[in-house]
């Protein structure tokens, strides 16, 4: 149930069995020691904040049987590496991958279409990130921060950019809008101080406060 091992501080590894369908939420939550997570392939469901703070975790396969992730699920896993995000998967949640600042790699699935708010916030390893062509829409700060990050590829299909989402991505140096954005928002590249190249399609009809600042 909810909150099962919630800040058992001790706890290192875990193996999720075959009968289990759904983590429920809290489930792990700030078990800080925890290092290893082994889930089988029958799991459909991960709650909300099941992995969060879990501090030591540094890399998990969640199995290509979970169609839905809970919000903020690794919130703050700050030594997390990289994931692969299985297949079925349509929303990147609201504040999933929060400050994982170790996170240098990630893999959004071709069936998502939403990355949420905050979904990437703080994660100052990530590099690069690729966004299929099913997203289409991106939430307020969902790459705030992301201070390593070089490259982002925005397919044609994303039609909603949110307020500050590559605020303060400041190695970034290039990025078209789709042709589909009509509003560019507010902050949305403030403090990106390597940008050089930005191509504004000719259907843009609001920039946002501060869009470009600094």
């Amino acid at each position: 149930g909810k909150s099962a091992f919630r800040r058992c501080s001790s706890l290192l590894e875990i193996t999720i069995p075959s009968s289990v369908k759904q983590i429920d939420d809290y489930v792990f939550g700030e078990c800080t020691s925890l290092k290893e997570v082994t889930i089988l392939s029958s799991l459909t469901q991960i709650g909300k904040s099941a992995f969060r703070k879990c501090s030591s975790l540094t890399n998990i396969a969640i199995p290509s049987s979970v169609t839905q992730i809970g919000d903020d699920s690794f919130d703050e896993c700050s030594l997390l590496k990289q994931i692969s995000l299985p297949s079925s998967l349509t929303q990147i949640g609201k504040l999933l991958f929060n400050e994982c600042s170790s996170l240098t790699k990630v893999t959004i699935p071709s069936s998502a279409t939403q990355i949420g708010d905050y979904a990437f916030l703080g994660c100052t390893s990530l590099t690069e990130i690729l966004i299929p062509s099913s997203v289409k829409s991106i939430g307020n700060y969902a790459l705030y921060d992301c201070s390593s990050l070089t490259k982002v590829t925005m397919p044609s299909s994303v039609n909603e950019i949110g307020d500050f989402v590559f605020k303060g991505c400041s190695l970034l140096t290039q990025i078209s809008i789709p042709t589909n954005v009509k509003k560019v928002g507010d902050s949305v590249f403030k403090g990106c101080s390597s940008l050089t190249q930005i191509i504004i399609p000719s259907f843009v009809t609001q920039i946002g406060d501060f869009a470009f600042s600094g």
